[in-house]
């Protein structure tokens, strides 16, 4: 029996949906509709100490992950029904544009050409960037001492590693090495294979608490940075919902206690919050 072409395609077409799921394909509903289900993945990063940590018991610990648990809270969802997903910086947009995530809390800062891809709720911290080095140096104060021929390191995909690049590599002749992580960036930095890491100013005040002695933040921070919880592009009753959760959080004093929570105890001044921007 002949079999039609457009039956073929038809049934070639549907057998590759049936593969994409089976490999793990992300889902087509909104965070909106997973909540309503009682369930939400959420990105987060696992590897800032402070922010978003994935502990060796298992659990999950930081300041984007109670952001996201308090969030999930307000959109219906227990903690015990939150999938935590790691999400370094180069493959946030990814995953959300895949559906693999509902949405991510992994200091996202929100960017035009982000937006381009995703929307954000939000801002829900504000930050800048700044710079970490060993306890024992004193050569570098500030993004104006990186010359020399210094290394500095980023990761790969960041704000923090194109800010560099636009500003200080050329200018300042420094070398800018990026890894994956920036828990990779710390470990080189202790071990002398470079001279610097930078991001934002929160991100390495909780590397710098993890290693008491060991490691300083020096400088004022030299950008501008804000947090936002990012969701696929369009999704606007999600961001709304989500806006609304940030607001809540800030407003019952939430917002503040986590905080002094995660980083009371490294000096850490409290900044008034964010106004959360419902463009």
């Amino acid at each position: 029996m002949r079999i039609n072409p457009a039956l073929r395609i038809a049934a070639g077409v549907a057998a590759l949906a049936l593969a994409v799921t089976a490999c793990g394909g992300g889902s087509s509903k909104t965070a909106s509709q997973h909540a309503a289900d009682g369930k939400l993945t959420i990105g987060i990063k696992y590897d800032q100490p402070g922010l978003g940590l994935h502990n060796k018991d298992g659990s999950f610990s930081g300041f984007d992950v109670d952001v996201a648990t308090y969030v999930a809270d307000k959109l219906g969802v227990k903690a015990e029904n939150i999938t935590f997903k790691e999400s370094p910086s180069a493959q946030r947009e990814t995953l959300i544009e895949n559906g693999q995530v509902d949405f991510i809390v992994a200091t996202y800062s929100i960017t035009d050409k982000r937006k381009e891809k995703v929307d954000f709720a939000g801002p829900y911290f504000q930050t800048g960037q700044s710079l970490l080095v060993r306890s024992d140096n004193t050569d570098i104060t500030g993004p104006d001492s990186l010359n020399g021929n210094k290394k500095l390191c980023s990761v790969k995909g960041s704000t923090p590693a194109q800010n560099i690049k636009d500003k200080y590599v050329a200018a300042h002749e420094v070398q800018l090495i990026t890894y994956d992580t920036y828990s990779l960036c710390v470990e080189a930095l202790k071990s002398g294979a470079v001279d610097a890491v930078t991001t934002d100013d929160i991100i390495l005040r909780g590397y710098a608490a993890q290693s008491p002695g060991a490691l300083k933040v020096v400088g004022n921070t030299f950008t501008v940075e804000k947090y936002g919880i990012g969701v696929k592009k369009g999704d606007t009753e999600s961001r709304g919902k989500i806006n609304d959760a940030i607001d809540a959080m800030i407003a019952s004093g939430a917002w503040k206690a986590a905080l002094e929570k995660e980083f009371g105890t490294t000096g850490f001044q409290v900044p008034e919050p964010p106004k959360v921007d419902r463009y």
